[in-house]
């Protein structure tokens, strides 16, 4: 058997198959988290009413999806990594349904100003 010696450096290869990331991805998804976060800010100093969570939620999930495509490479993966991404998002968004209905329909919770019941 052959002895191979020092191991070949290959933390430059794109043999994975993943295009190159131009800088201008990143620089685009950080000015969004940014202008996303300054809004968020200002969103939270007004009362929107009922509202406030779908507008504070709206936002966190565009910052979250520009996270997972770019930063995380989700954008540049083969297709079954894509596909798990979104089933895990489809499973999340079951068991908040789940979730969100259990305590829709249960009973027995204090009125406001009333007290208990």
């Amino acid at each position: 058997m052959k002895s191979r010696g020092v191991m070949a450096d290959n933390s430059h290869d794109n043999s994975h198959g993943h295009p190159e990331n131009p800088i201008k991805y990143y620089i685009g998804v950080f000015a969004l988290l940014m202008v996303m976060t300054v809004l968020t800010y200002t969103i939270a100093l007004r009362d929107l009413g009922k509202y406030n969570a779908l507008v504070a939620l709206t936002i966190a999930v565009i910052k979250a999806t520009a996270v997972v495509l770019i930063f995380m490479h989700v954008r540049w993966s083969s297709r079954l990594t894509q596909v798990i991404v979104v089933s895990a998002v489809f499973w999340l968004l079951i068991m908040l349904s789940f979730t969100v209905s259990d305590y829709i329909t249960r009973g027995g919770w204090p009125i406001p100003g009333l007290g208990q019941y």
